[in-house]
Order: structure tokens, then sequence, then C-alpha cells
């Protein structure tokens, strides 16, 4: 006869190591979390086996980093770590079937849990069946895991770290625990430990008809264990599985105290057939009722509360029999290592602080919605704030009147382009041409913009700003300018005229006159026009110029802005922001155009080229 081994009664202890199929960062977290606290020698997950990538993940153990490798197959994960004989199966209930039984191929991998709910009755009775013959082990499907207190956890079973440490899953008890439920599992954990010294090991079976063990092939492997010296099972409604365990007390396979209940004793008084939460919850004869399981249980000699309430009192008085017979000893409670709060949490909670990196002041997206200056966004939505108005708050902080967001938007709308002949589409369609991205041929156009090219608008408001409130007369400005040879910023285009006017420029104009309640500045630099196109047609207020006036008569009637703000907004260059952000729209434009019409790499034609080389004299160098 051969001699039985701790393996043939131990599903875990505490040198055991695991696979992790799926990539489920919380689960793994957990389970390095429970092993630090049991002061394992090393985490007991080898690998992740994870389809889409291999790799590495970092986790914490303790309060430092740690890295784990992944793995794409099982069959790799296997051939690297011989030593892992467990697989936590997160696979869905599509792939359960398949991964479990390539799991079950390999030599080294002697149990799997199975997490899945759903898995086809089929597939189930042909994974069970693989293992019974194999002489493996499956948990599940539909189940939260298992656990030996002390050694090893199964991904989130037992919950939190908090309610474990409270269930003092940290250390070894005496009591063996099986149920069908998860849900059940964890609950009776709590209860088993505020009754006795706690479990020794726990396992749920799973919730379908045909998981893959049975809860008594665990109460043998208890009676098996002599570490173990009472067992604890929670049945339930439907199916005969219960009777198993009843005929083995009956027959004296079971000799270790045993405290069971079977819930769902409130059938009766429901509509007839009734399912509970579980695959198998359901009896369809008097025989599958709660009522009559738990009735069979007393029969046999199990210990039966009267009702679920009783449970822990039950196990208590099953404890303290022990107790006085000297099968089990108190003893003293060992330290519980403390697993530090991950930051995310502590931060959340309000339990730490740290210096920051940088400020924000425009938005926030700590919480659950995304906040533009303090306003949800599903407020901006809903009050139609648009564009301009999402402007207002990322830009200025502020909810503008609606006609300053209407001003924002024709101001985006009029500069979103100019043709492909001006500098920054030239550059941008010049770039896509070269086969460059739509970011970096963006990027190209936006470079271009500057005192020549759209940039004119912060410049221009700076100088007229600066004229009006000096108290300069019309005149007095442009002699001013002219003596420091500096050209007006603003003023004059080189097609538009008095003649040919710039229609962008009337638009803006009529836009401020009908609804701005002042436009101050807009009429002295009109002043300026005046005297500029009468030495030079061309020389007229261009579009630029007009938007970086229009926007200081904007702020300092609309009410919004004190003449500190305005000073920062001109200081600070906000109002290039407008024409950048406008003229993306074109140049994105112009980019995609080109795409779409294949063009090939640009080269400037020579004849549109004066070369012009430097004599032999000139390049020769004189002593």
């Amino acid at each position: 006869m051969s001699k039985t081994t701790s393996k043939d009664y131990v599903l875990f202890d505490i040198n055991t190591k695991a696979f992790v199929y799926g990539y489920q960062t919380n689960a793994i977290q957990r389970m390095l979390d429970f092993d630090y606290i049991c002061n394992r020698p090393a985490p007991s997950i080898s690998a992740i086996i994870n389809p889409s990538r291999a790799g590495i993940h970092k986790a914490f153990w303790g309060s430092k980093e740690i890295t784990l490798p992944m793995y794409r197959t099982i069959s790799l994960a296997a051939k690297a770590y011989p030593q892992a004989d467990v697989m936590v199966n997160f696979a869905s209930h599509r792939s359960a079937y398949e991964t479990t039984m390539e799991a079950l191929a390999e030599k080294s991998i002697r149990i799997v849990a199975v997490i899945a709910e759903g898995v086809p009755e089929r597939q189930s009775r042909i994974m069970s069946a693989t293992a019974r013959k194999q002489g493996k082990i499956i948990l599940g499907p539909a189940t939260v895991g298992g656990m030996t207190a002390g050694a090893f956890r199964i991904g989130n079973t037992a919950g939190t770290i908090e309610n474990i440490i409270a269930s003092k899953l940290y250390r070894p008890g005496c009591v063996g625990f099986v149920s069908k439920s998860g849900g059940m599992l964890n609950e009776a954990f709590n209860i088993i430990s505020r009754n006795s010294d706690g479990i020794y090991e726990g396992v749920a079976i799973g919730g379908d008809r045909n998981p893959g063990s049975t809860m008594l092939d665990h109460i043998l492997r208890y009676e098996a264990n002599p570490a173990i010296k009472m067992v604890a099972c929670l049945g339930e409604l439907g199916g005969e599985d219960e009777y198993k365990i009843i005929k083995a007390l009956k027959d004296g396979r079971i000799s270790k105290p045993l405290v069971a209940w079977v819930t769902g004793t409130c059938s009766p008084f429901l509509p007839a057939s009734v399912q509970f939460g579980h695959a198998g919850a359901k009896a369809d004869s008097h025989k599958e009722t709660a009522q009559a399981k738990n009735d069979a249980f007393r029969e046999a000699g199990a210990y039966v509360p009267t009702s679920f309430d009783g449970y822990g009192d039950e196990i208590r008085k099953v404890y303290e029999m022990l107790l006085a017979k000297g099968v089990v000893s108190k003893f003293v409670e060992p330290e519980v290592p403390k697993i530090p709060m991950d930051y995310g949490l502590a931060l959340a909670s309000g339990d730490i602080r740290k210096p920051t990196t940088f400020i924000c002041t425009v938005s926030d997206d700590s919480g659950d919605e995304v906040l533009y200056a303090g306003k949800k966004l599903s407020s901006v939505l809903e009050d139609k704030m648009g564009i301009g108005g999402v402007i207002g708050l990322l830009w200025f902080k502020k909810e503008l009147p609606n006609y300053a967001a209407g001003f924002i938007e024709l101001v985006l709308q009029i500069v979103a382009d100019h043709g492909p002949a001006v500098s920054g589409a030239h550059n941008a369609i010049v770039a896509s041409c070269a086969g460059k991205d739509l970011v970096s041929s963006l990027c190209s156009g936006l470079l271009t913009i500057g005192p020549r090219f759209g940039g004119a608008i912060d410049d221009a408001a700076r100088e007229f700003k600066h004229a009006k409130e000096a108290g300069m007369m019309p005149e007095q400005f442009v002699n001013e300018m002219k003596k420091k040879g500096i050209n007006i910023p603003g003023i004059g285009h080189k097609i538009k005229s008095v003649k040919n006017p710039d229609k962008r420029v009337q638009l803006l104009i009529s836009y401020a006159r009908a609804n701005f309640p002042s436009t101050k500045l807009l009429n002295y630099a009109l002043q300026v026009e005046e005297l500029t196109t009468a030495k030079k047609g061309n020389l007229i207020l261009n579009v630029d110029g007009c938007i970086g006036i229009l926007f200081l008569d904007l702020m300092s009637s609309c009410g919004a802005f004190s003449k500190a703000e305005i000073d920062e907004v001109v200081r600070l260059g906000y109002l290039n922001g407008l024409f950048a952000l406008g003229r993306s729209i074109g140049l994105i434009g112009h980019i995609l155009d080109q795409k779409r019409l294949g063009s090939r790499l640009y080269r400037h034609p020579t004849e549109d080229i004066a070369y012009m080389m430097p004599s032999s004299e000139d390049i020769k160098c004189k002593r």
C-alpha cells in the first residue's frame, strides 16, 4: 500500500506557487498582499499568463516594487516554472474550457481554479472527468476560489485585506470549511473566526450544477489532514451532493465533528420551483429542499443549528468541546505585518499629503467627472456653452456672456483658413507631401506663426492699448511708431486695400457694433486707419489687428474682466492662441487634402528661384 502524503490532503501550503491566467491586476496584487502578511518567504505567483502580450508586470511586495514575468501561453509558463502547480484561471466563460484543458495537460499543474460563470455543463463535466482521471483537482467553475490560512490565497478569496485580518486568515486555525457559494465563503470565514481559532483551509466549489470537485471531496481531505480538527460546511437547496456527505458520516468515513447548514429554508414560502442565485440552487423534489437536507444531517450526527443565525453558536459549541478534550489548544496571536496603503487610495481618502509637481487651475479630472474651471462637463453640455464658452472656461476661467462666446466662435471660423499660398499652409502642405504624419505636418505649419504671420494679434492689441491708455492722439501714435522705425502691428495687407476691403474685417466689426456694449479701442484704431490709408491704400486695419483690438474692447466692456486681468491677457500672449487654434482647422484640411490626392514630395521649381552666386573674386580670401 502506498504511503499517504500531505499532497493527498493539502491543496496549498506556504510554498505553493501559482500562475494567474488573465491580466487581473487587482487580484494579482491581493494575492501578493496576502502572501506578505502571512510572512511567506517569496511571492506565491510565479508568472502571469497574458495572451495579449509577454513581458513583465510591476507589483508591490509590501512597500517594495517587484516584477512578475508574463507569458503568452500556458506551455511557455509551465516550462519556465515547473514548480508552479496551481493555475488561477480568470479566462471568460467562452475560453475557460480550452484554457483549463490546456492547463490539465501540463504535468506540473495539479490544481486549476476556474473563476468564470456560465461555462456550459458538458464542458464542466469533461473538465471534471479529465481532472479525476489524472488525479488532479478543479475548483469551480463559478468559484471565488479558496485559501489555506497563513499560506496561499486564490485571487479575491475572502475579500479585502481588512476582512482577511479581521477573520484572522493570516495564520492557520483548526477548521476545514467548504461551501458552494463564494459569497457565503467570505461570510463563513468571519463567523468561524469569531467562534473558534479560525480556519485552516476554506474552499468554494462553485455554484454550477457540475462543479469540478464536490464538497465531499474536500471534506474527506479535511478528515485526512491531522492539522484540521473540525469541519464546517454550507450547502444549498437543489441537487443531492449533501447526501453524499451524509452517507460518509453514516459510514464512518467522517469522524471529525461536522457543523453543517443548508441554505434556502425560505423556499417553501416562495412560489414553486424557485431558483436561487446559482445554477444548482433549485429544488425539484422534497429531497432536494434545504429542510430535508438539514434533517438528514442531524439524523446522521452532524451539528446542525435551527437556523443560519445559530451557525456560529454551533461552531463555538464544537470548538469549546474540542478545547475541553485537549484536541485543540489556544495560542498567542502572531503580529500581523502592516500592508502599506496604495498611494491612490491614500490620496483619495486624505490620509497623506505630498508637495505637487505643478499646479492646474483650469481643469480637474481627479473626480468622477472632469471639471472645466470648476464647472462639470455635463453642465457645460447641458448649458450649450459651445466651443466659445469652453475657451472662456479653459483660457480665461470665466463664464462669458453668450455674445462673447459667439465672438470667439466667429473669430475661429474667420481665421480657419486663408488658402494654400500663405506660409503656414504652404509649410504644412510641404511636410505632408514629404510623407510626414498629420500631427508633424500640423506642427510644421503652426511653427510659422509669428510676428509676420498670425502673430500680430497680440502685438496689435498691446500697441493700440498702450497708445490709447497713454492718451496719444491717432496722429501722434502714427508718428511715434514711424520715429521708432516700427510698422504698426495690425495695419497693412499685401492684397487687400481700401478699394478691395477685407470681408473678414467687415464681419468682425459688424458683429462688434451689433453686440458689444462698447468699441472704444476699435474706434481709435479706425481713426489710425484713416491716417495710414491716406498715405497708402493697403495700410488698412487687417484681420489680426481687428481681432486683437476687438478682444480688448470685449474684455473691457463685458464686465467679466478687471484691468489687471486684461493686462495679464495681453502680457502673456493669450490672443495669438485664437489664431493658432482657428488656423489649425484649415491646416489640417490642407494636410488631409494632400494625403487624399496622394501628392508626392514637393520640390520648388528652379525657374522661381533667383540664383545669385558670388563671383570668383568675391570668394577669394584677401590677405
